[in-house]
C-alpha cells in the first residue's frame, strides 16, 4: 500500500508516524508547500518508507501529480483545502480522506461529489478526526446492532490533566476554532425535530473514572452528518466536556460581544475587533505547551433490539504520548485517519463514492486497530452501565 499525506503539521506528522510503522504500508509521501519543513519531519521520523515532496495544494496540476502516485491520500491540510483535494482525487482516480470542516459547509461540498466519485471508482471519506470522526464511526457501529435507532448522545472533550485557572482549559487546536464552536448555534434533534440551540447551554454534570465531576454543554458542529444519515432519530445531541465552571466563564465573554467576528469598537479613533484582542490575550494563558492533555469520549446509542429497549455505550480515555511528545488529541485524531486510510488501501472498505464515516467505516475492525495503537475504546456492558452516570 502506498499512502500520501498532504500537510506536515502536527496531524500530518503523526499520521505519517503511524503509516511508516504499519506493516502493510510500503511507501509514504509527506507533502508541504515548504520542502524544508516536510524534510525536517522526514528526518525526525527516520524511516526508509518516507519521502518528502514539495506540493502547492492550490495548484491542481501540482496536486494531481503528487496524488496519482498513491493508493490513498490523507488530507491533513486546513479545511479550506478539502474541496480542491476531493475534486483532484476524483480527477486523478485516487482515494482520499480528510479531517473535516463544517465551517462554510465544506464537508457538505465534499459529500455532493458522490456521483462523480462513484463514476471515477474512488472512495472519499471526510470528517475523520475525533469529533467529527471517531464519534461518527462509533455511532454507526452502535446503530448496526439495533433493529430501530432512536437516540444518539455524544460527549467529547480535550482537557488538561492538571487544570489551571482561570479557564481550567488548554487548547489542543486553534482558539479561533474553539470560539466558533462556542458561538455558532448547535444543531440537535429533540422529539424527532431538528432544531438549533445556543452553544454553551444546558450544562450537565458528567463523570469519568479518575476524574472528579466535569461538565458538558452544547457546542456547534459536533453532530456533523449524523442527522442526515439517521433522519429517524428522536434524539441527537453533542456536548463538549470541560471542568466545572468553564461554560459560565466563556458565556460571559460571548455575552459581552468579545467573541464576535462582525463587531468592532472605536478606541481612540481606531476600529478594533475585540475578538482579535481577546485571542491575543488568551494565547499565552491557554497554551498547552508541554502540559499533559487527555481526550474523554462517550457515545450512547439507543433504540430497540428484538422488541426490547437496548443501549450501546462506548467510552474512551486517551492520554498524551510522552515518549514521542504527542498530545492525546493528536494521537486520537491522526491514528483515526491513518487507520481508515489503510482500510481503504487494503480493501477492508470497498464501497466507491463519498460517504460520511458512520455509513462506511466498520466499527469492530476500527476499534481493534485503534487498540493496537494504545487508543482503547471500551464498549460498556449492561453491568458496567449501572455504575455510570451520563
Amino acid at each position: 500500500m502506498k499512502i500520501g499525506v498532504l500537510g506536515s503539521g502536527l496531524m500530518g506528522k503523526e499520521a505519517a508516524r503511524d503509516l511508516v510503522s504499519s506493516e502493510g504500508v510500503t511507501a509514504v509521501g509527506l507533502a508541504d508547500i515548504d520542502i524544508d519543513i516536510a524534510q525536517k519531519v522526514v528526518d525526525q521520523l527516520n524511516s526508509p518508507k518516507l519521502t518528502a515532496y514539495q506540493v502547492n495544494a492550490r495548484n491542481e496540476q501540482d496536486l494531481g501529480n503528487y496524488m496519482r502516485q498513491f493508493d490513498v491520500i490523507i488530507n491533513a491540510l486546513f479545511y479550506s483545502f478539502n474541496e480542491i483535494v476531493a475534486k483532484t482525487a476524483i480527477n486523478v482516480g485516487v482515494n482520499a480522506v480528510d479531517l473535516g470542516g463544517h465551517i462554510g459547509h465544506v464537508t457538505d461540498k465534499v459529500l455532493e461529489l458522490k456521483d462523480d466519485a462513484q463514476a471515477a471508482g474512488v472512495t472519499l471519506i471526510p470528517d475523520l478526526g475525533v469529533a467529527p470522526g471517531m464519534i461518527n464511526i462509533l455511532s454507526g457501529h452502535g446503530a448496526s446492532k439495533l433493529d430501530e435507532l432512536e437516540e444518539i448522545k455524544l460527549y467529547v472533550g480535550g482537557i488538561p490533566v492538571n487544570p489551571e485557572p482561570p479557564f481550567e482549559y488548554n487548547h489542543v487546536f486553534s482558539m479561533e476554532g474553539v470560539f466558533d464552536h462556542y458561538t455558532d448555534p448547535a444543531l440537535i434533534i429533540r422529539d424527532g425535530m431538528k432544531q438549533k440551540i445556543k452553544s454553551l447551554s444546558e450544562v450537565e454534570r458528567v463523570h469519568f473514572e479518575k476524574f472528579g465531576p466535569l461538565e458538558a454543554f452544547h457546542t456547534s458542529g459536533g453532530t456533523s452528518t449524523l442527522s442526515i444519515s439517521y433522519p429517524q432519530l428522536r434524539t441527537l445531541e453533542y456536548k463538549t466536556i470541560r471542568y466545572p465552571g468553564h461554560a459560565e466563564k466563556f458565556k460571559l465573554l460571548v455575552d459581552l460581544n468579545l467573541t464576535r467576528m462582525d463587531y468592532s469598537v472605536d478606541v481612540n479613533g481606531q476600529e478594533i475587533n475585540p475578538r482579535e484582542v481577546l485571542l491575543k490575550v488568551l494565547d499565552p494563558i491557554v497554551e498547552l505547551g508541554d502540559k499533559d492533555d487527555v481526550v474523554l469520549l462517550r457515545v450512547k446509542v439507543g433504540g430497540e433490539k428484538d422488541g426490547e429497549a437496548s443501549l450501546h455505550e462506548f467510552e474512551m480515555t486517551t492520554y498524551k504520548d510522552r515518549e514521542h511528545n504527542v498530545t492525546a488529541m493528536a494521537r486520537a485524531t491522526a491514528n483515526t485517519i491513518s487507520v481508515v486510510a489503510q482500510m481503504i488501501a487494503n480493501g477492508t472498505i470497498g464501497k466507491r463514492g463519498v460517504y460520511p464515516p458512520e455509513q462506511i467505516v466498520p466499527g469492530k475492525p476500527y476499534i481493534d486497530e485503534m487498540a493496537k495503537r494504545g487508543v482503547t475504546i471500551h464498549e460498556l456492558t449492561n453491568k458496567e452501565k449501572t455504575h455510570v452516570t451520563n
